[in-house]
């Protein structure tokens, strides 16, 4: 019963999070880290004692896989250089300032024990960052540049988890074989991962070919392919993360050619679904954490605040203190690459700097810890949690709170463009479409044939029309004319909702056709939204 419980709370507290969230106009990871703190002190909820290992298997794998699946590879690929310097150079030098302070400021932390909590914090999450940038629009090479740091900064902060983890375990460590060891394990996530899409890319064209192809059918298939990569190559000692991230990105750019329109459709909706709950299952679970947490730290609460306090500010100033240096040296020493790739804005970097939230992979590191070490509790395991969270919440609070304005007042915003941009790559979709039907046109015979085609193709010129003037960005007649189309077209999308509900009360439609018909105009619906 307690179990039933706390998951009717935490799906409720969900939903009141979110739309405080959104009265308020502010991230939901942020409400919900609040939320979680809050809901921590509720004296007569239960708290679960869940295994750590389950954690990471249950919340990162998928997570990851859906930030890789909606990554653009193209502009990962442009910007490689950038990401890679924040992915791994800012990762490892956080760890090492991290945990050069904890060893240095913190009593009971050793240097593997403090090389671990560096490495927890390490990495930051785009998820605060993504969220503002939904309502913010900015740049494509800085989105481009914070989701693929994002993939790839979890796979370093987990690998250098994992070897810090076993140096506090076993009280040893070389830095030669752990070098090794890290080439084969970036190599081997890499490879399991590629071998997983393409296997289960395999399945799903077998399905196809053998007229099984069903959208439910496939949905769970790609649920089941974060761990389809995770869990084998986490069993080959290798990163699941990478796999998955790799899994992720090859689904992802090959999955046009054997996943049709409808699974596309549902399977997008399953997935968004699944990393918000997932999202605020994580952050709620530090809050239920923390009350034991701050009773362990007792009587030096105060102390481990302010140590906690160093560790975020330690945080912020080496994002900072890298970003900048890392934009501008390689061009300053390379004319080659600042002919190739000029020096960008400050503005630009300065939001990069401050995109720095952590949140999801660092909450999950942090509960992962063992709860025992040869039958002993794990040294620290309390203070470390604490002070994972005081970063997650001085980062997302602070910075993700700061972030929208500061890119405001930078005017790094392109809200226009934007627009303006996806309007013209639509009209190239759409004169595809028209050539087609043109050629089509020409080979038809009878009277009804030519009649079809030519409606279809009024219908595509309409809609291109409309379009230029978005394009153009002084399109004020073409822009008043989409608004009253699309008026029209929802009142009479509305007429028809009304009709078939009213026929289904008679009883004049079957469930089963009413429900086929309701897909079809909810289809329409959002295309017009």
């Amino acid at each position: 019963m307690s179990q039933a419980l706390v998951l009717i709370t935490f799906l409720c507290a969900v939903v009141i999070l979110t739309v405080l969230a959104r009265r308020l106009s502010v991230p939901y990871p942020i409400a919900f880290v609040i939320g979680g703190a809050a809901l921590g002190f509720m004296h007569h909820l239960p708290h679960p004692h869940i295994d750590p290992n389950l954690i990471l298997l249950l919340v990162v794998p998928p997570l990851l896989f859906s930030a890789a699946w909606t990554t653009d590879w193209i502009e990962m690929r442009r910007n490689a250089r950038p990401i890679s310097l924040l992915a791994i150079g800012l990762v490892i030098v956080t760890m090492f300032a991290v945990g050069a302070l904890v060893h240095a400021v913190v009593p009971g932390f050793g240097w593997a024990l403090a090389f671990t909590l560096g490495a927890i914090v390490s990495p930051p999450d785009a998820v605060a960052a993504e969220a503002i940038f939904e309502h913010v629009p900015v740049p494509r090479r800085i989105v481009a540049v914070i989701t693929g740091e994002d993939l790839l900064n979890d796979a370093t902060a987990l690998v250098l988890y994992r070897f810090a983890l076993a140096a506090a375990i076993s009280g040893a460590f070389s830095l030669a074989r752990a070098g090794i060891a890290f080439v084969i394990v970036v190599a081997g996530g890499l490879a399991v991962g590629a071998a997983a899409a393409f296997l289960l890319e395999g399945v799903m064209r077998y399905i196809g070919r053998h007229g099984l192809n069903d959208p439910t059918i496939a949905s769970v298939i790609f649920l089941l392919a974060p761990f389809a990569a995770y869990v084998p190559a986490e069993e080959l000692h290798v990163s699941g993360v990478l796999a998955a991230v790799s899994a992720g990105i090859l689904l992802s750019r090959r999955s046009g050619s054997f996943i049709d329109s409808e699974t596309r459709v549902i399977g997008s909706s399953v997935w968004r679904l699944l990393t918000f709950v997932l999202n605020g299952f994580a952050f709620l679970l530090i809050g239920l954490q923390l009350p034991a947490i701050l009773v362990a730290l007792e009587p030096h609460v105060r102390d481990y605040v302010l140590y906690g306090l160093l560790i975020c500010i330690t945080v912020i100033v080496v994002r900072i203190a890298w970003v900048f240096p890392a934009a501008y040296l390689p061009r300053l020493l390379s004319r080659r690459l600042r002919e190739r790739d000029p020096y960008p804005p400050w503005q630009t970097i300065a939001v990069i700097a401050w995109a720095g939230q952590r949140g999801i992979i660092s909450l999950a590191a942090a509960l992962a810890l063992p709860y025992t070490l040869g039958g002993n509790p794990f040294p620290e395991r309390s203070q470390t949690i604490f002070f994972a969270f005081c970063v997650i919440i001085a980062t997302l609070l602070f910075q993700g709170v700061t972030l929208g304005p500061l890119i405001q007042w930078l005017g790094v915003s392109e809200t226009s463009k934007n627009r303006e941009r996806e309007a013209r790559l639509r009209i190239r979709a759409l004169e595809a479409g028209a050539a087609r039907l043109r050629e089509v046109e020409s080979a038809k015979k009878t009277p009804l044939e030519w009649e079809v085609a030519g409606r279809i193709l009024d219908e595509y010129q309409q809609r291109i029309n409309l379009l230029r003037g978005k394009a153009s960005g002084d399109g004020e007649s073409e822009a008043k004319e989409s608004r009253v189309d699309r008026h029209l077209q929802k009142e009479a999308l509305a007429a028809e909702r009304r009709t078939i509900q009213a026929m289904r009360r008679a009883g004049e439609i079957p469930d089963d056709i009413y429900r086929s018909i309701e897909y079809d105009l909810d289809l329409a619906d959002l295309r017009l939204s």
